[in-house]
Parts: C-alpha cells; sequence; structure tokens
C-alpha cells in the first residue's frame, strides 16, 4: 500500500463544562464539523475532555464504558477522521481510568489509560483512578501511526522512550495543566514546551500537544496548545482562547530528521534494559 506522503493534523484547544457529559458531547461535535470541514486527518482534544479535571468522588457520576451509545454517536461523526477523546471509563464497578477514546470509521478502535497519575502538588488522581500498564498504538493514514500519553506520562522519561520504541510517526500528548497547580515555582507553562520540544527534537518525532483553556473552579487552564515538527519546531500554536489549530505534516521531514539524529536506530534496548534491571 502506497504511504501518504503528508498529513493534516489539528489540535482542539477547548474548554469544557464541568462534569456535564452532554454538553461536551455538543461542543466536540462543533469542533468534529469544522475539522472534517478542514479535510483533517487526525484531531486531537485535551485530557479528560468529556467531562472536566477536578472531578473526585464525581468520577463515579461521569464515567462511562467504552461501549456507551454516546462515545459511539461521537464516534460515527468523526467518519475516517481519527479523533482522540478524553473520557473517564468505567471497566467495571468501581474500577475508572482517565482514559482516552481513540475513535476512527465510526468506532472507537482503542482506548488508551493513564498510566503515571500523579499525587503531588494540588494533584491527587492516584486517589481517584486506576493506572494502566499498556501503551497504545494506531494507524491513521497509510505510512501514518500514532502513540497517545496522558500528560503526566510524558513527565516519565521512561514511559515516552517505551512508547516511541515502537517508532510512531507522531505522539499526541492531550494535558490538562493549569497554572500553578504543582507548585508556586514550577511554571507549567514554560515548562511543558520544553518537554514537548525535547521529546519531538530528540527523537524526531512530531508532537500535538492539546491543553485546555479557560476556567474551572477556581483553576485556570492557561491552553499553549502546539504542534512541532520532527526538529522541535513549533508549526502552530494556539492563542489565549478556544481555537482549532492545524498543519500538515512531511513524512521526508521526519525522514530526514531520524537520519541525521537516529536515535531509535541507536537506542540499545538490551543495555537498556540490563541497566534497568538492577533497579527495583
Amino acid at each position: 500500500m502506497h504511504h501518504q506522503d503528508s498529513l493534516k493534523v489539528a489540535a482542539a484547544q477547548i474548554n469544557c463544562a464541568f462534569a456535564d457529559l452532554d454538553a461536551n458531547l455538543e461542543h466536540h461535535r462543533e469542533y468534529i464539523d469544522q475539522a472534517r470541514a478542514e479535510d483533517v486527518e487526525l484531531l486531537v482534544f485535551p485530557e479528560l475532555s468529556l467531562t472536566g479535571y477536578g472531578l473526585g468522588r464525581q468520577v463515579m457520576e461521569v464515567a462511562i464504558p467504552r461501549e456507551d451509545p454516546r462515545l459511539a454517536t461521537l464516534a460515527s461523526a468523526c467518519g475516517d477522521m481519527q479523533t482522540v477523546v478524553g473520557f473517564v471509563e468505567e471497566a467495571s464497578p468501581g474500577e475508572y481510568y482517565n482514559a482516552l477514546a481513540i475513535m476512527q470509521r465510526g468506532e472507537i478502535i482503542a482506548v488508551h489509560r493513564k498510566l503515571n497519575l500523579p499525587s503531588y502538588g494540588g494533584l491527587e488522581e492516584g486517589k481517584w483512578f486506576t493506572h494502566g500498564n499498556e501503551l497504545t498504538h494506531t494507524d491513521v493514514r497509510p505510512g501514518w501511526s500514532n502513540t497517545p500519553l496522558i500528560c503526566a506520562d510524558m513527565w516519565n522519561p521512561a514511559l515516552v522512550h517505551a512508547a516511541l520504541l515502537a517508532r510512531p510517526t507522531l505522539l499526541c500528548a492531550p494535558i490538562n495543566s493549569a497554572s500553578g497547580i504543582v507548585s508556586e515555582d514550577f511554571s507549567n507553562e514554560q515548562n511543558w514546551h520544553v518537554n514537548v520540544r525535547f521529546y519531538a527534537m530528540t527523537y524526531g518525532t512530531p508532537v500535538i500537544m492539546v491543553n485546555r483553556y479557560g476556567p474551572e473552579g477556581d483553576s485556570h487552564f492557561w491552553g499553549g496548545s502546539c504542534i512541532l515538527g520532527p526538529r522541535g519546531e513549533f508549526l502552530a500554536r494556539a492563542e489565549d482562547r478556544e481555537m482549532l489549530i492545524t498543519t500538515t505534516l512531511s513524512r521526508k521531514a521526519i525522514a530526514n530528521a531520524r537520519f541525521e539524529l537516529p536515535t531509535h536506530r541507536d537506542a540499545d534496548t538490551p543495555l537498556i534494559r540490563e541497566l534497568m534491571a538492577s533497579y527495583r
């Protein structure tokens, strides 16, 4: 099958209504329709985009199984465009995941469950969610594949390395980052861009980072969504508002970046595995 030379991708920097699935589903539909009208092939929404973030015990009220008909309806609106949506997945009674539903061709083709649940600063996900234990890899178009990591997954370098060993063409990073949530001295705004630019450049892998923009309770989600090319360069950046950002990625640019800096090729997994084995 012939590989596509380019892929049109988008990030939907939206805010979401707290714990209001129906309102958020409607909001998603608007952005899905807009992206499809612009011939987008991969659309990424923020972490927990269907529910809001600071849920606490309300996790139970907004959790839905992946078979929920509302997700199926949303999937059918996506058509052939791969769409990544954040939700709380109920896997069994009392077992809830901070998860992504990855939709395409009218169905949910995969669910990624957040691996690294932060419980520091103002974050308490470890208290409410079960952590996932698998990486997720999906085909978008011929020659294009996508690995998603959710927010704090990106702050465990070993997880990012493991995710990129499969050589996905691109990485998507849906996040929920509020100003000052880690501490007063830790700048999410600056440090997130350091994080994603480092991985994009080191692995020659475009990154779609999409954050919320707007308030939730006392928190302010600062946006800053961006799409990076395989040298860590900004291809698209969101303004301080709700908006869709789009760009077209080039397979040749990814090949050139990886050929010049062969991080994947030289990863030496047997050695890393041996070194890791000495730590418990």
